[in-house]
């Protein structure tokens, strides 16, 4: 069994196809008998056939995705469509997508969409084709593989989604700490922001006690597909504030290194079953190497190793120190927080920092795209600066 999907066109005449291939004595087999032999009032099945009397081969069965409610539906689907598919198919065999000889053994399944507002009849049936024989090719080449899907993910999204979920897949990052309790004042500034594939926002926790963690859910407003940090500092209930971050469309939530071990680890357990970013902050931390190795030892570790300089103790040794030894004996991305500027943006990604945490030097300036921007000419350049999109 063979899998495809393909989209084609715009507006309303857009075809999206989906469909299975494979052989007649098995699961695509029974699945095309039964779709001829199982009928459904608005999605009634029928041949791809190419004129009256001549169906393709291999033999496929179309599905209507959407309810056919009137005959002009029912005419694009057992006209354009039909026959579309059909042709698509054909040419496939003659082009060599197919195998000739495997024709006779095997069966299409082809689910089509057509819009109920679809007009143009030209674009229905091109668009159609076009998709039909897109989706045989990427059926029968296995397309996507696993390490296409794996690339991809982080680069792009859907459509009618409108934003990505971000993953941290190309450091360094610079991750912008607003520790502002106004919501007015909070807008303001992240809509001064660049825009960045590299800028991550951090919800201070003064921010979130005073707003709660659904807090998120008014920044979004303005940037959508940004990656959002809540710091909590998670110090108990490690699986409930894990819930909570997710809950409020979080990306990472920050659990405290102080905490109880097995409040750390639900914390990271939860946050791997919620599909978000652990972070483990290690303010105050006498050893963060040696706590680390403590969290490891109970079978989890988090994505995130926050080494974090206090403000009273910016003075003191770089909050980078252990960044090197923390990532050779594990694999995490190391953040570091507490006095990073810009002219020490350089030194600390050298020494290991993945994520470069700035709050004051940025929330606070007079100029806050200017100094953001003396920190992003250190980050790699967007993700899709210089990429053109192409499927095959």
């Amino acid at each position: 069994m063979r899998v495809g999907e393909a989209l084609v066109g715009t507006g309303n005449e857009v075809a999206h196809i989906d469909l299975l291939i494979g052989s007649k004595d098995g699961p695509v087999g029974h699945a095309f008998a039964n779709a001829l032999s199982q009928l459904s009032a608005g999605h009634t099945p029928l041949l791809a056939v190419i004129r009256p009397n001549l169906i393709t081969k291999p033999p496929a069965v179309i599905i209507p995705k959407v309810t056919i409610r009137d005959m002009k539906q029912a005419e694009l689907i057992f006209g354009q469509a039909q026959m579309a598919v059909a042709k698509a198919i054909a040419d496939a065999v003659e082009d060599g997508i197919i195998p000739k000889e495997e024709a006779e053994d095997l069966v299409v399944i082809v689910s089509v969409f057509i819009h109920p507002k679809a007009e143009n009849k030209e674009k229905v049936f091109y668009y159609n084709y076009s998709a039909t024989k897109l989706a045989l090719k990427r059926a029968m080449e296995g397309f996507p593989n696993v390490d296409k899907v794996l690339y991809e993910k982080d680069r792009n999204f859907h459509p009618l989604v409108g934003r990505k979920l971000t993953r941290l897949w190309d450091p360094p990052y610079l991750q912008i700490a607003i520790d502002i309790p106004d919501l007015n004042e909070v807008l303001r500034v992240i809509e001064e922001i660049p825009e960045s594939d590299h800028i991550i926002f951090e919800v201070g926790t003064p921010l979130a006690k005073r707003y709660g963690a659904e807090v998120i859910l008014e920044l979004r407003k303005v940037r959508p597909d940004a990656f959002f940090v809540l710091d909590l500092k998670t110090l108990d209930t490690g699986n409930l504030e894990a819930r909570m971050a997710a809950d409020a469309t979080a990306n990472a939530v920050v659990v405290s290194g102080l905490a109880p071990l097995n409040t750390i680890k639900r914390a990271i357990n939860e946050a791997k079953k919620l599909g978000i970013y652990s972070v483990v902050d290690m303010l105050n931390v006498e050893d963060p190497v040696k706590r680390l190795d403590k969290i490891a030892e109970i079978g989890v570790l988090p994505e995130v190793v926050e080494l974090h300089r206090a403000i009273d103790t910016e003075e003191e040794e770089p909050p980078w120190k252990f960044a090197k030894e923390i990532k050779e004996k594990h694999n995490v991305l190391v953040a570091v927080a507490g006095g990073i500027r810009p002219e020490n943006v350089e030194e600390a990604i050298r020494d290991g920092a993945d994520i470069l945490i700035v709050g004051r030097a940025i929330t606070k300036a007079r100029d806050i795209e200017g100094a953001a921007r003396k920190f992003l000419k250190y980050m790699k350049p967007d993700t899709d600066q210089f990429r053109i999109m192409t499927d095959f």
